[in-house]
């Protein structure tokens, strides 16, 4: 296995080159009604049934009319209305407008919209108000301006949200075709572990790990599975590694240090593992563990060691593992989710590691031009109390000693 010490940005790059291989191996697709597949990754293309609009329609509670006309500042008779729901008026006859409502189609022959509050009414006829014009085209959304009957509006591999739920809704789709969700398997390891309900003896403590996990992988996109916690023995990590074969990605939270009872890169060495790297230069996270299962006859089980303090656990998760975990649920494969804010009082330290501190982010004041970002005062990578009150984690490159308030600093987003 590789000893080697990676530099951050060297271990993120292993880690996105192994991921895009991956993104080409998940082939299982299921149909979910459009009010499930929130959250779901897009398995099929999404085209227009028919034009976007399907006709022209109006932006505005107003008077579709001809520009050249209105802007004659002439009295136009009032010739009909039409409010959103109806069928398209008209044609418009020669010097008139047609009361319509936002929304509505606009009726044959109007080439504007003039709106209410911009015109003069006086029984059945409008005029523009002194010293406004209109051009043609105004307040109109032309037939098809937004998508033509058959344009692809989606392809395969884009996350759904609400606004990709609109989109669906608006072409007709009542179901669709999406990527399977990942099996993730989710391995704490250590004797001194005990149930989140049990009351810890003297020496032990809460497996906090496990849930946290499985909210960051839900949260990614993946199926957390929940392995039973296993004791520092080879024979208790054997058998889970065998159990944990059948997953999609496996995570391992726990027993990747170079102590005595850290038995878990053993365990995997036994198993035939492929290590792509074993330590990162990066705090918390130094110990990470990367690599692959093999497999007989299916695509080999990519694995992380992640450390078992549990700031350590989330940071390289959410650095490593769900990069890999957005691959095999069908998305393209991207670097972790990075921002920039302005910091907000120093930040101390030394060089050496890059080193991901826990943060808060705010959005910038009314008139400011980025958000800013403070430190979270923590007691190192065990301090979930640091880990709850953060929304972010404060990344010092690995060059620096600190970095100065007001400085542009980089942002993990959680």
């Amino acid at each position: 296995m590789s000893a080697e010490l990676l530099r951050f940005d060297e271990a993120l790059s292993r880690v996105l080159q192994s991921a895009s291989a991956y993104a080409r191996t998940h082939p299982v697709t299921e149909r979910v009604l459009l009010a499930d597949a929130s959250g779901r990754v897009l398995a099929g293309q999404i085209c227009a049934d028919q034009d976007q609009p399907p006709f022209a329609r109006s932006t505005r509670d107003g008077f579709a009319c001809r520009a050249a006309e209105v802007n004659q500042t002439e009295w136009l008779a009032i010739a009909g209305a039409t409010h959103a729901g109806q069928r398209p008026g008209g044609p418009l006859p020669a010097g008139a407008a047609w009361e319509i409502m936002t929304g509505a189609p606009v009726p044959a022959g109007a080439d504007a919209v003039a709106m209410v509050e911009h015109v003069e009414r006086s029984g059945d006829a409008v005029k523009l108000l002194h010293g406004r014009r209109l051009a043609a085209g105004e307040n109109i959304v032309p037939q098809g301006a937004q998508a033509r009957e058959g344009d692809v509006l989606l392809e395969p591999g884009v996350r759904i949200g609400p606004a990709q739920i609109a989109l669906t809704a608006t072409c007709g789709y009542a179901a669709l075709s999406v990527f399977a969700r990942p099996r993730v398997a989710i391995l704490t390891t250590g004797d001194e572990l005990v149930p989140v309900e049990a009351r810890p003896e003297p020496g032990q403590i809460r497996n906090s790990n496990a849930p946290m996990l499985a909210a960051l992988v839900a949260q990614a996109g993946g199926a957390p599975w929940l392995l039973p916690a296993a004791a520092d023995t080879p024979e208790a990590l054997d058998a889970a590694l065998g159990q944990a074969a059948q997953a999609d990605l496996l995570l391992i939270s726990g027993g990747v240090s170079a102590g005595k009872f850290d038995l878990v890169e053993p365990a995997l060495a036994r198993r035939g593992a492929q290590f792509h790297f074993t330590r990162v230069k990066m705090q918390p996270g130094k110990p990470l563990v990367f690599g692959e299962l093999p497999r007989n006859g299916a695509v080999s089980l990519p694995f992380f060691g992640l450390p078992g303090n549990p700031v350590s656990s989330a940071v390289t998760f959410l650095l490593f593992g769900a990069t890999m975990l957005a691959a095999i649920a069908g998305a393209p494969s991207s670097e972790p989710p990075f921002a920039l804010a302005q910091l907000a009082g120093d930040v101390k330290g030394k060089p050496g590691l890059t080193r991901f501190l826990p943060a808060r982010w705010q959005p910038h004041a009314l008139g400011g031009t980025m958000p800013t970002v403070t430190q979270v005062p923590w007691q190192g990578s065990g301090d979930q109390a640091a880990f709850a009150r953060a929304n972010c984690f404060l990344v010092v490159p690995e060059e620096v000693s600190g970095l100065q308030s007001g400085a542009v600093a980089r942002i993990l987003m959680m």
